[in-house]
Parts: C-alpha cells; sequence; structure tokens
C-alpha cells in the first residue's frame, strides 16, 4: 500500500470550495482554503509539526513561528532554518503574528507579517521586487510595485515606533534588504 497523499486546494468563494470539495471527494485526504496565505500557515504548521516529530528527544528547537534575524545567518529562498537558536532583539511571531523587538511588541497584519518574515529570515540579503511578490502574494505580478512599498512604508512605521535597530533599506530598482542595524 502507497502513501496517502493529501491535496490543497484554494478556492476563494464558499461556491467554489463546494465545487471543489466535490472534485477532490476521491483523494485520500483534502484541505481547501481560500488563499495562497492560509495554504503556507498550513503547509508551515505541517513543516514544524513534522520537524518536531522527527527531532531526536532533547534537541532544542526553535520556538513554533518564531523566525529571527540572527548576523550571519544562511540565505535561501525557504526562509529561518528551522532550530536556529533565537535572536533577542528582533523576532517575529508568526503564531500571534506580531513583532516583537526587546520586550515590546506591535501586530502586523498578514502581508505584512509575510513580507517581514522574509526579510527578518535572511538579514542583509536582497530580496527582489519579483521574488517578494512570488513569496506573498504567490504571483508574479510586478506592475509599479506600489503594493510591496506600501507594506514595507507600514512596517517601518512599526519598527520605528518600536525603537529597533533594524531597518529595512531599499535598493533602488532592485528591491529590499533588513539591516540588522
Amino acid at each position: 500500500m502507497g502513501i496517502p497523499s493529501l491535496v490543497i486546494g484554494i478556492a476563494t468563494s464558499a461556491a467554489e470550495r463546494r465545487q471543489l470539495a466535490q472534485v477532490l471527494g476521491g483523494a485520500d485526504a483534502f484541505v481547501i482554503v481560500s488563499s495562497v496565505h492560509e495554504a503556507r500557515r498550513f503547509l508551515d504548521l505541517v513543516r514544524r509539526a513534522g520537524a518536531a516529530a522527527t527531532a531526536p528527544p532533547g534537541a532544542a528547537t526553535a520556538a513554533p513561528g518564531a523566525a529571527t534575524a540572527a548576523p550571519g545567518a544562511p540565505a535561501g529562498d525557504a526562509g529561518p532554518v528551522p532550530g536556529d537558536p533565537p535572536t533577542p532583539e528582533l523576532s517575529v511571531d508568526s503564531d500571534r503574528r506580531v513583532l516583537r523587538w526587546h520586550e515590546r511588541e506591535v501586530g502586523l497584519t498578514p502581508l505584512e507579517h509575510d513580507v517581514l518574515l522574509c526579510l527578518v529570515g535572511t538579514p542583509g540579503q536582497v530580496w527582489t521586487y519579483q521574488r517578494l511578490h512570488r513569496q506573498v502574494w504567490g504571483n508574479e505580478h510586478l506592475g509599479r510595485g506600489s503594493d510591496l512599498h506600501s507594506v514595507v512604508r507600514r512596517i517601518r512605521r512599526k519598527l520605528a515606533r518600536l525603537g529597533a535597530a533594524p531597518t529595512i533599506h531599499a535598493v533602488r530598482g532592485v528591491g529590499f534588504r533588513l539591516a540588522p542595524s
């Protein structure tokens, strides 16, 4: 007997979800979500649960949903590496969707969270507009990029409100990067 499959379907309306459920009814298991963001959150939860289940007893693991801005952290498309030691200064708590600087916190919108998670997971690395758009919005649309600039502007305000040393720098015509301090 083979490994059971899991199908993830994305449908924005209730009618589309009902239709998709009928189509996927023969699958071993399926999950229907209303956005790419929800699908990513689901996959992150599954990945963290799998990592926790396969970790040897007593192994140190990072807090669920916490990404940290550790200087010298490895760069990569996947974001923070599970098990990296947390940095107490700047962190994103994905479970509560908050940005934390020392003992202070500020809430994040889903878009702010996703953009900041990319930047915090790879401090100093430039994220191109296209790569950020693909990671956060799930598509290749670039347009004028005003949507991305608007989100970054709101994140910068929240960093300033916390008095955080890390800042988001624009790399003209390329993208953004988080400067740790």
